[in-house]
Parts: C-alpha cells; structure tokens; sequence
C-alpha cells in the first residue's frame, strides 16, 4: 500500500494513552486536523511510541503536513481502522495560496484613475 500524506490545521490534541503490552510499554496520542479546502474535513489521527514527542512541539491552529498509513484489526467480531503517522511536519507559512501583496492588489484590478475599482462585468 502507498504511503499517504494530507495536510491541516491541527484543532485538537487528545489525552495520551500508555500501557502495558506484550512488547513492553507503549504510547499513543490522537489528534484531529482540519483539511484547507472547499469543503473542510476533519481527521483523526494517531501518533504511537516516539511520535508523541513530536506532536507534543506542535501547537494548536498550527498547519502540519501528516504522512500516514491506514491500518485496520479485528476484535470480537469487529473492524477497527487507525490512521498511524509515520511522519509530521510543521508547514512553514501557507504553501498552497499565498496571500497577495498590495502590489499584486494594485495590478490585479483596474481602475478608472480616480482611485475607485472599475466594474466591467456585463450583468
């Protein structure tokens, strides 16, 4: 299976969960993003073991960027699935659409030389 990847806003940060195993001591914390797009979504995720530390630097309302697996397991008769992350990155600034600066403004729109924004549009 591929890797996957998606990026968000990180909303939530749940309760980290620890306990005993038969490979010894383990580790868990979810965290729900919010996907930038038209129609927002909300995911949640889990970090195991050593990515906790991870998720614990990140701050909420931060944009991160998840690389993840799904992963899915039986337990008396019912499927469960985990969305693990093997990776989390703060995304620096936003990437997909910068915002744009006055100057870009300035040339976007057209003006009549008043300093007022012309309407051309034919309705």
């Amino acid at each position: 299976m591929a890797n996957l990847e998606i990026s968000g806003k990180l909303l939530l940060k749940l309760a980290e969960q620890s306990g005993e195993g038969k490979n010894g001591t383990w580790r868990k914390q979810d965290f729900v993003i919010e996907t930038q797009e038209q129609y927002p979504k909300k995911v949640c995720f889990s970090a195991w073991g050593d990515k906790v530390k991870t998720l614990q630097d990140i701050s909420i309302g931060e944009e991160v960027k998840v690389y993840f697996n799904v992963e899915s397991r039986e337990y008396n008769g019912k499927w469960y699935t985990d969305l693990k992350i093997w990776r989390l990155d703060i995304l620096e600034g936003d990437t997909v659409n910068p915002p744009p600066t006055d100057g870009d403004l300035d040339s976007a729109f057209p003006t009549d030389g008043a300093g007022d924004t012309s309407d051309d549009l034919p309705f």
